[in-house]
């Protein structure tokens, strides 16, 4: 009788992927370390060789999701058919919004669920970066000096809608692609007054 090796590649990379289709599907009160093992195909002793806690790979998986988080809303910046930084920055809440619709889960756990996960670096990293990209992105419209307030309400702003859009809490008579594009054309004018 042979004793098959385990080799299971990049383990740590299938079981963040794991965790993010369990929380793709699961509420993440059901979503455990034993749950994403039988996901990945390895024993539910595997994960803690890569994570200590479900706490540090639910921090990880939304470290990840900022990491294309930050992607989106720079690809739609340089895609901007108009490279103001007024026609950038509405490039970049429009993907903002369409992350949010695409990714509810991992967006939920990047801003929701603190509770839940550890802040490991890459969690404090990648966020940190997402406020920065978002920062100097307002700062092409508001000066340096303003920045930080005006980033503060383009996040409160897109990130309000999102919520109210994923928890479907708008009136059935708002068309929706209506005021997405009227609340992305108010928060731009609005950064102007500051």
């Amino acid at each position: 009788m042979t004793v098959k090796p385990y080799h299971h590649g990049d383990l740590r990379e299938q079981l963040l992927i794991a965790g993010e289709l369990a929380l793709a599907e699961l509420p993440i009160a059901k979503v455990s370390l034993r749950e994403i093992a039988r996901r990945a195909g390895v024993s539910h002793a595997a994960p803690k060789h890569h994570f200590t806690s479900m706490a540090d790979l639910l921090g990880e998986i939304a470290a990840r999701g900022f990491d294309k988080f930050i992607v989106a809303l720079g690809n739609a910046a340089e895609q901007s058919k108009r490279q103001t930084g007024e026609d950038r920055l509405l490039a970049m809440g429009r993907a903002y919004l369409r992350f949010a619709d695409q990714n509810p889960a991992v967006y939920g756990l990047m801003f929701g669920q603190v509770s839940k996960m550890s802040m490991t670096p890459s969690l404090t990293k990648s966020s940190y970066e997402a406020w920065t990209q978002l920062e100097s992105a307002v700062a092409q419209i508001t000066g340096p000096t303003q920045a930080p307030i005006g980033a503060t309400y383009v996040w409160s702003s897109v990130h309000g809608l999102s919520m109210l859009k994923a928890a479907r809490r708008l009136p059935p008579h708002v068309s929706l692609h209506a005021v997405e594009e009227d609340n992305l054309r108010i928060m731009v004018a609005g950064l102007r007054e500051l």
